[in-house]
């Protein structure tokens, strides 16, 4: 999944830079480092920030990986300036204002608007990044969702485009939920215990079966290689299975 989120960072930062007039301090430019003119909060890379900063806050918290996308951004939005650093706390205050209110959601979706008006894919992959810090922690709130569609009606997308986009995500991550549940059974089936077992008790039958598997156990039974090694394959085996209930216990 992380691979995934950052790669959308990747691509999303891509088109920020892509195709746009060098003489056009509004927008950022490729390939070279701008110097900031005039306030931020009206070029590209402030509104941007102020758009995630609606979605981010939208759902009320926001979840460790999505922090993490976030300070992922402000580095790569902020080095395109001369001062990446001086800009980089700029960009954090732009979102910590931001998030504090929805009341000028389309007025900062329609100033973004004009400064990509004439290319209407890089706004789709703008949406489909906003959507991607929406979905982050697994669920798309309903008051995510009436972000998510004020900024698509705002930036004027296409209403099948954006119907589309969330379909795909909703897809992504009812998949990797299922996924998720049933590598987690399959976790519990290893140990030998049920979902609703204490720690201590999970605890309990993973050294029972560590004691019972650990190949220097095996090995002073005097078993034989090909048992040893299947031992050993056990053990990783249930060794995993610990971690990931440890992890979903959490």
């Amino acid at each position: 999944m992380e691979l995934f989120i950052f790669i959308a960072v990747v691509v999303i930062f891509y088109m920020l830079n892509k195709d746009y007039n060098p003489s056009n301090y509004q927008n950022i430019k490729i390939n070279q480092t701008q110097k900031l003119q005039g306030e931020l909060i009206d070029h590209e890379a402030g509104l941007l920030i102020a758009l995630m900063a609606k979605v981010a806050k939208a759902d009320g918290h926001i979840c460790e990986l999505e922090a993490e996308v976030l300070s992922h951004t402000f580095t790569d939005v902020a080095s395109v300036f001369e001062n990446s650093s001086e800009i980089r706390e700029q960009l954090k205050q732009i979102y910590k204002k931001e998030k504090e209110t929805f009341e000028n959601t389309i007025i900062i979706s329609e100033k973004y608007y004009k400064l990509t008006k004439f290319d209407y894919t890089k706004r789709l992959k703008v949406l489909e990044y906003l959507l991607n810090l929406a979905f982050i922690d697994g669920e798309f709130s309903d008051a995510e969702n009436m972000i998510i569609e004020d900024i698509a009606s705002a930036l004027q997308i296409k209403s099948n485009d954006l119907q589309n986009l969330i379909t795909q995500f909703r897809q992504y991550y009812t998949q990797k939920s299922q996924e998720q549940s049933m590598n987690l059974q399959k976790a519990y089936e290893i140990l030998g215990v049920d979902s609703t077992a204490s720690e201590a008790q999970i605890k309990k039958a993973y050294r029972t079966l560590v004691k019972q598997y650990h190949p220097d156990v095996v090995t002073g039974k005097g078993a034989s290689e090909s048992i040893i090694e299947e031992a050993t394959k056990k053990l990783q085996e249930i060794n995993e299975a610990y971690e990931l209930i440890k992890k979903h216990k959490k």
